[in-house]
C-alpha cells in the first residue's frame, strides 16, 4: 500500500467519538480519524511487513499531517536511516504531546542522534520541540540498556536549567526525565535526588512541583527496593 491507500484504510477505522474523547487527554490536532492506539499499532505492523521501502513510506505518511498516519510513520521507519535533517523537520511539525512522545519512543530515541537532539531540543523555545528534548531523555533512560550512568547523568544539569518552564507539556516532561533517570540505578537515583533538591531551591512554581513530585517517587521504598535488587 502507498500513503494514499493507507490513509483511506485508516479513515475506515476511525470513530468521530474517539476524536472528541482525545481532547479530554489534551490531544489536540487538526487531522485525526479517531482510532484506538492498539488498532493503529497492529495496522502499522502489517504495513511494515508489506512495505518495500518503509523509510520512504514513513516520509510520505508523515507529510499527510494526519495524527494516525504519523503514528504509523514512527512505527515503521528505520532509525538507522533517519537523519538529523529529518528529525528537525518532523520536530517542527509536532502539534500535540502524543505525537511527540510516540515519535520519540518508537523512533527518535533509537537513532544515533538521540542524545545530541535531547540536549539541543531542550533548549528550544517551541513547547512541543522542547518537550521532545526531555521526552528523549526519559526514553533513553528506559530503552538504552547499554548507556553508562555517567552518560545519562549528563542530562541532569539541563533538567535543572529548564525546571522553571511553567508550560504544562514542558514541566511534565522535565519531571518525567528526572524521574526516569533516577530510577535507572542506585547511583543515578542519588544524583537525581540531589538535582531535585537543587531544583526545589529555585523556588518557582514549576520547579517546586517538578522537585516535590520527583522526590516523592525517587525516595519511595518501592523504587529504592527495586534498585537495590537490580
Amino acid at each position: 500500500m502507498n500513503a494514499e491507500e493507507i490513509l483511506a484504510k485508516l479513515k475506515s477505522l476511525g470513530d468521530p467519538k474517539i476524536v472528541s474523547s482525545m481532547e479530554r487527554f489534551a490531544i489536540s490536532t487538526p487531522k485525526s480519524f479517531g482510532i484506538p492506539t492498539p488498532v493503529v499499532k497492529q495496522f502499522a505492523k502489517e504495513v511494515k511487513k508489506q512495505a518495500e521501502d518503509p523509510h520512504a513510506l514513513a516520509q510520505d505518511l508523515w507529510e499527510t499531517g494526519n495524527f494516525e498516519a504519523r503514528a504509523v510513520a514512527s512505527w515503521i521507519d528505520d532509525p538507522k536511516q533517519v537523519t538529523k535533517t529529518q528529525m528537525d523537520a518532523w520536530a517542527k511539525d509536532f502539534d500535540n504531546w502524543a505525537t511527540v512522545d510516540g515519535t520519540c519512543c518508537y523512533l527518535f530515541c533509537r537513532t544515533p542522534y538521540a542524545y545530541e537532539k535531547a540536549i539541543e531540543w531542550s533548549g528550544k523555545k517551541p513547547e512541543f520541540i522542547k518537550r521532545a528534548g526531555f521526552s528523549l531523555m526519559a526514553y533513553l533512560a528506559v530503552h538504552d540498556k547499554t548507556a553508562q550512568d555517567a552518560k545519562l547523568a549528563e542530562f541532569l544539569p539541563t533538567i535543572e536549567k529548564h525546571a522553571d518552564d511553567d508550560r504544562n507539556f514542558v514541566k511534565k516532561a522535565v519531571n518525567w526525565a528526572l524521574r526516569q533517570i533516577g530510577k535507572r540505578s542506585l547511583s543515578l537515583n542519588k544524583l537525581a535526588i540531589e538535582a531535585a533538591e537543587r531544583i526545589k531551591l529555585q523556588n518557582t512554581t514549576p520547579a517546586r512541583w517538578i522537585a516535590s513530585d520527583a522526590l516523592r517517587e525517587l525516595k519511595s521504598p518501592k523504587v529504592l527496593a527495586r534498585l537495590k535488587n537490580k
